[in-house]
């Protein structure tokens, strides 16, 4: 009796695009596709609500006027949360062809309006004249330098109050001249709020605001 021919081995789930969706706003429960590339991990729903339960509380709820830049878009989950909470312009960063492509269609798909795609490098935007930015998102893959190389950088980026958030393997650590404003972890995911210290010698600087969130796994 012939054999039957080996069946195909299946299809690993990282190849099917997961999706995550925005949790407030106007796009509230609209879903992202997430591509399968390296690195690539879209920020858990906690830990987008935490942020921006802080951004409300340090912008008292102000998101309309507010400029935010997303240095490492992936899923866009970030900065379509921005938008969807109101951020008056939010500009996404991609290197990746595909993600930014995919970026592109969801922002049409949502009418995003506000939402502006770039794809490239995330150092070489850096170098383009803009105006600064209230809020810069730098999430980049967990496994390059590219947070310890770019966040010293970004303080002549921000507009005189912005913040920079980041997401890594290991606690958020502020370059010299820095302060950590919020801070948290979820799992083995640490993130956090920083900021240049415009007042380092005085209790009313943003040292004063710094607070520990720790979410755990369920």
């Amino acid at each position: 009796m012939p054999q039957r021919p080996p069946k195909p081995p299946p299809r690993h789930a990282a190849s099917t695009p997961r999706q995550v969706r925005i949790i407030g706003g106007d796009y509230r429960r609209s879903l992202l596709p997430v591509p399968d590339l390296p690195g690539l991990r879209p920020t858990p729903d906690r830990v987008r609500e935490t942020l921006f339960n802080w951004l409300r509380h340090l912008w008292n709820g102000d998101f309309a006027s507010r400029r935010v830049l997303d240095l490492f878009a992936g899923s866009g989950a970030l900065g379509m949360e921005a938008a969807s909470r109101g951020a008056g312009h939010v500009t996404l960063v991609e290197a990746d062809r595909r993600a930014a492509r995919l970026l592109l269609q969801n922002r049409d798909r949502l009418g995003a309006t506000r939402v502006m795609i770039h794809h490239g490098d995330a150092a070489a935007f850096l170098r383009r004249d803009e105006p600064p930015y209230d809020l810069i998102l730098l999430d980049p893959p967990f496994d390059t330098d590219w947070l310890a190389r770019l966040l010293p950088t970004l303080a002549g980026h921000l507009t005189a109050a912005g913040f920079v958030y980041t997401e890594s393997g290991t606690p958020p650590v502020a370059p010299a001249g820095w302060v950590v404003v919020r801070e948290g972890r979820a799992g083995s995911v640490y993130y956090g709020l920083l900021a240049p210290d415009l007042n380092p010698n005085t209790a009313g600087g943003f040292a004063a605001t710094q607070k520990r969130e720790i979410i755990h796994p369920g």
